[in-house]
């Protein structure tokens, strides 16, 4: 595994078509991303299918219109099709697993073998469903955009109260799309020192710039929704990446990370010998006072360096010195 954890997410951009989700896999491992991740839901499981002032249409957004259960509907990804499309995305040597939105999709994913699990930001509420999935004993990456910082606080204890201490937060903003202004991301430190965890960049922004920006603050893990074509539609294609840029995302933010490096502060014989340095700027002769006039810093470095001018001027020197010699304490007195 990578140190930056980048998750590339189909979420609905299956459309419905088992051969876009495979095309779909193809163009994430090829992208250069580390896994594949998808959603284990039904509508029922998700929401009611009642209209009334709580599960009616939408009044705005890019959902407007519809209603929560028509929806997930559309954005759900048959379970027949996921053991497949496992064995697709480990044929094509990527990860796959999913977030579960009840328990019986994690016992449907445990069936499967997934290696570990991730909730979504309007479930790190529902702490039953936390603690169930995190007694797998298996990885969790829970998205924090839905969350203040108790509810944080309750779903890390969720994970640590069956004895699984693997949580990584994903700093999250649940707008779709967001926009940088929304990212906040010196969040993303603050939950690594608060909950003592590894962090990580949930992102709905456009572009690479926050990916790059969250890897800086400490981030190992990245997530963006993936897809094929934007033209192609479905509720998350607004939101969501096309193969190219994914590809330069996942670029960009490796060498972000590269970046890092260690706390360091080194000088190397080279570059000490491309700074400046005390040379003899004309002609000398022995007996001759050292000046300000016959002596200058200039580069490369090769002579004394410049802070010891103040104490070889009025001094005498040994020898004759041709202009462009490096100034040694030994040609003094």
């Amino acid at each position: 595994m990578n140190d930056i954890f980048i998750i590339a997410e189909i979420s609905a951009n299956h459309n419905n078509d088992i051969n876009t989700a495979y095309k779909t896999i193809d163009a994430i491992a090829d992208s250069g991303a580390d896994c594949v991740k998808v959603q284990t839901y039904t509508a029922d499981s998700l929401t009611m299918n009642v209209d009334n002032e709580y599960f009616g249409p939408k009044k705005d957004g890019p959902w407007k219109g519809k209603t929560l259960h028509e929806l997930y509907t559309e954005g759900s990804m048959p379970y027949e099709w996921q053991p497949k499309l496992k064995k697709y995305t480990e044929d094509r040597g990527l990860i796959f697993f999913s977030s579960p939105f009840d328990e019986n999709a994690v016992d449907f994913l445990e069936d499967m073998d997934t290696p570990m699990y991730k909730i979504a930001s309007p479930e790190i509420n529902d702490i039953p469903l936390i603690e169930y999935a995190a007694s797998k004993g298996k990885p969790m990456i829970i998205s924090t955009g839905m969350a203040n910082l108790s509810d944080i606080e309750l779903a890390v204890n969720a994970c640590r109260k069956v004895g699984n201490n693997d949580i990584t937060l994903l700093k999250c903003t649940s707008e779709c799309p967001a926009t940088p202004e929304m990212a906040n991301l010196l969040t993303i430190p603050n939950l690594k020192e608060t909950f003592n965890v590894k962090v990580g960049l949930s992102d709905h922004t456009m572009g690479s710039t926050i990916p790059i920006a969250a890897v800086a603050l400490g981030a190992t893990v990245i997530e963006k929704h993936f897809i094929l074509d934007r033209n192609q539609g479905g509720p998350d294609a607004l939101f969501s990446m096309e193969p190219h840029e994914f590809k330069d995302m996942v670029e960009a933010s490796r060498n972000a990370y590269k970046a890092l490096g260690e706390i360091k502060y080194e000088l190397t014989e080279r570059n000490r010998n491309r700074r400046c340095s005390l040379f003899i700027a004309e002609d000398v002769k022995a007996g001759e006072i050292i000046t300000e006039k016959n002596v200058k810093s200039v580069r490369p470095g090769f002579g004394l360096p410049p802070v010891y001018l103040s104490d070889i001027l009025g001094k005498e020197v040994n020898r004759d010195l041709k202009k462009g010699t490096p100034m040694k304490f030994e040609f003094l007195g």
